[in-house]
């Protein structure tokens, strides 16, 4: 479908553009920093990575206020005046229900416009951003960039890219530079970065009431990943998926990964295609904590509960280290799937040490057994648009997890085949009788416990 450009006023008067095309479920994506939609062809990388996401989905974008096609050379860029410019859009376009896409500068204003508005807001995705924008604008970088950019835009525009982008992307952190020195002057981008310097919207954030999914590379360079993960523990059940690297423009380097996330949460027209993906391998580690419903009953409901809070706090801090990514929690363990066998053993052996620690203090113990088996599981969204796993792969965890003992590391044989000569030390427990398995099913224990010369986890040289 091609694209059609439209105009609508702000409730202070401002002028913004926008456009919209595809055909399906409406997913409004607000632009990353002041790039304008007329610029597009300029970026290869990004008009390829919109056209995936435009199958079977109707996308609306637009202009912030100061930059491309929308009105120039204002002065007010609060948060309250960026999210007029959505405001606007959304009423100009007729939407009712939708999607809600935000990623790097543009998180508060979602964030924002979602809290007031969530009877609109159907799903929130917030990618490489943070609900507090001044954690990415210390004041002597604003000053710095802002410095520049006043007196040299298209200099500034390439310094903020070139950190944006990665220099492993050298042609398109170029392209990316075009757009933004043609899409803004100088005086705006320095207005805009001294106003994101001001942005916290944590008590929006908090208040949010739709399915929210944070996406954050590990090597984030707009924001660190540690407040996307802040982020992700301030929305009431909002599912935090770490990804692998530090790019903060979403359709620059390996898109797989956030597209397999984006395709498992976002809802696309019936019969419209779907991303082309190969079959990956993936490590499936469940946890327990032993003893979960006799301690609620010895200790009560509230006290077991910041029991069980120590244990989330725990074992997400070891999740967000080795990128491993939540599929979902029951309370007193996890389930959780990574890319790579080692990780996910690294990540294992972590847990028990760092419960062990803990142990050492704690009044009340936290005891938890692991369980991890690799394959390659159906992925699916549940009715409530957050992604879930299944198959055999899957069932084959969670019934070696209850298996184990507690302190214990369990894990099958293809998980120690595919860390074969990687430095994990296990001991063969034969086979074993599953409940609901045919066949017994041969385990091997790995062997994590501390020593008096050893206080971290092992770091396989070939990670």
């Amino acid at each position: 479908m091609e694209r059609s450009v439209h105009m609508c006023t702000t409730e202070d008067g401002v002028r913004i553009a926008y456009c919209t095309e595809g055909d399906g479920p409406t997913l409004v994506m607000c632009p990353s920093n002041l790039e304008s939609f007329s610029l597009d062809h300029l970026s290869a990388d990004f008009e390829a990575f919109l056209g995936k996401l435009e199958q079977g989905r109707r996308i609306i974008r637009y202009d912030s206020r100061g930059s491309g096609l929308s009105q120039r050379e204002l002065s007010d860029f609060s948060n309250d005046a960026l999210v007029f410019d959505l405001e606007a859009v959304i009423d100009s376009a007729g939407v009712d229900r939708f999607s809600l896409w935000a990623t790097a500068m543009s998180g508060p204003r979602a964030i924002t416009y979602a809290s007031r508005h969530p009877d609109k807001v159907e799903r929130l995705v917030l990618h490489g951003t943070t609900d507090a924008t001044q954690h990415a604008f210390p004041p002597a970088a604003v000053e710095a960039y802002a410095t520049v950019a006043m007196a040299n835009m298209e200099m500034a525009a390439k310094a903020f890219t070139d950190v944006l982008s990665d220099r492993r992307y050298p042609d398109e952190a170029a392209a990316l530079a075009t757009i933004l020195a043609q899409s803004v002057s100088g005086d705006v981008a320095a207005a805009v970065l001294r106003a994101a310097a001001t942005w916290n919207v944590t008590a929006e954030a908090s208040a949010l009431s739709m399915p929210v999914l944070v996406l954050h590379g590990t090597d984030d360079r707009f924001a660190e990943q540690e407040y996307g993960y802040d982020l992700a523990s301030r929305i009431p059940d909002a599912r935090f998926v770490s990804l692998t690297g530090g790019v903060s423009y979403a359709f620059l380097g390996d898109t797989d990964q956030l597209l397999d996330s984006l395709e498992d949460f976002l809802p696309r027209a019936a019969g419209g295609k779907r991303i082309d993906r190969t079959s990956s391998v993936h490590t499936i580690l469940f946890t327990d904590v032993q003893g979960s419903s006799a301690m609620t009953q010895r200790l009560g409901d509230a006290n077991a509960r910041e029991v069980f809070r120590e244990h989330e706090r725990i074992t997400r801090a070891a999740l967000k280290v080795h990128g491993g990514s939540e599929v979902k929690t029951m309370g007193d363990g996890f389930m959780v799937s990574f890319t790579s066998a080692v990780n996910a053993l690294q990540c294992a052996i972590e847990l028990q040490q760092a419960f062990a620690k803990h142990n050492e203090s704690a009044a009340e113990p936290i005891k938890i057994r692991v369980g991890l088996n690799a394959g390659e599981p159906i992925a699916e969204a549940g009715p409530d648009g957050r992604s879930d796993l299944f198959g055999t792969s899957v069932n084959l965890a969670a019934r070696i997890c209850s298996n184990a003992e507690p302190g214990q590391i369990l894990a099958s044989t293809v998980v120690r085949e595919l860390v074969a000569g990687k430095g994990f030390l296990f001991a063969d427990l034969g086979a074993t009788g599953l409940r609901g398995f045919e066949d017994p099913v041969r385990l091997y224990d790995l062997r994590w416990q501390l020593t008096d010369a050893d206080d971290v986890a092992p770091r396989p040289a070939d990670r």
